[in-house]
């Protein structure tokens, strides 16, 4: 009998033909609605690093459609080695979801609410084998609206790798199909089929040598919350996660 949450198997999503069939998917289908959808804006591919660089994108979470519009944004050959982490407690607790999660988006379970070794052990290991890694370090979809203060997990697993983060920022996925997001703010709108998304990509982070894992991290947040408000234009965008 299969196991569920943190002990779901996932490797087979990583070789063919699951390969092959989420490669059909993503590049036929999704990535094309999807950037139809949104007249998606991407900026910052410049940024990316050489192909087959340990890479952890950190993205602000609004909505569940968010990893589709972020493999969307990445180019073809990226998507394909991008792995998505995903709630063990969301995702992977139904045999069905979990096994459709992870074939269409390569996700593997992770612990959401802290470190957990199991957890953070795969990921480390998918990261050496020359797998990128996209995580949403607030643990969740934003419930307000403002991004929550990012965890720790993504500047742990940048540190024990030696993967660059990329940080990344979305405007505008809450708005797309509405429902899929949690804020209030955003339940409320009508349910739109084509909305505009925005999102970019900022310049690699790294650890810095005598850097701990936490200021790593309180950078990564810094430099999503940098690279929101120049795409947004806003200066005070985040300001509420700042030490003053």
């Amino acid at each position: 009998m299969t196991e569920l949450g943190l002990n779901f198997p996932t490797a087979w999503a990583r070789r063919f033909p699951a390969t092959a069939v989420r490669d059909l998917v993503l590049s036929a289908i999704a990535t094309p609605f999807t950037r139809w959808a949104t007249t998606m804006d991407i900026r910052g591919i410049e940024n990316l690093p050489a192909l087959g660089t340990p890479t952890i994108y950190t993205a602000n979470h609004t909505s569940h459609l968010d990893t589709i519009i972020a493999l969307s944004a990445l180019p073809k050959a990226r998507r394909r080695r991008t792995v998505v982490a995903a709630a063990s407690d969301t995702f992977f607790m139904k045999l069905s979801t979990a096994r459709w999660t992870v074939l269409l988006v390569n996700a593997i379970p992770i612990e959401r609410h802290k470190v957990n070794r199991q957890s953070a052990a795969q990921a480390i290991e998918i990261l050496n084998q020359g797998w990128d890694l996209l995580i949403y370090p607030e643990g969740g979809r934003t419930p307000t609206g403002p991004m929550l203060e990012f965890k720790g997990g993504a500047a742990y697993l940048a540190e024990r790798s030696n993967a660059v983060v990329v940080p990344t920022f979305m405007q505008g996925a809450g708005e797309w199909l509405s429902s899929y997001a949690k804020a209030p703010m955003y339940l409320e709108m009508p349910k739109k089929w084509r909305s505009h998304v925005t999102l970019a990509f900022g310049a690699p982070l790294a650890i810095e040598e005598g850097e701990n894992i936490r200021r790593f991290g309180q950078r990564i947040q810094e430099a999503v919350i940098d690279l929101a408000r120049t795409t947004t234009g806003d200066p005070t965008w985040g300001s509420h996660l700042q030490v003053q």
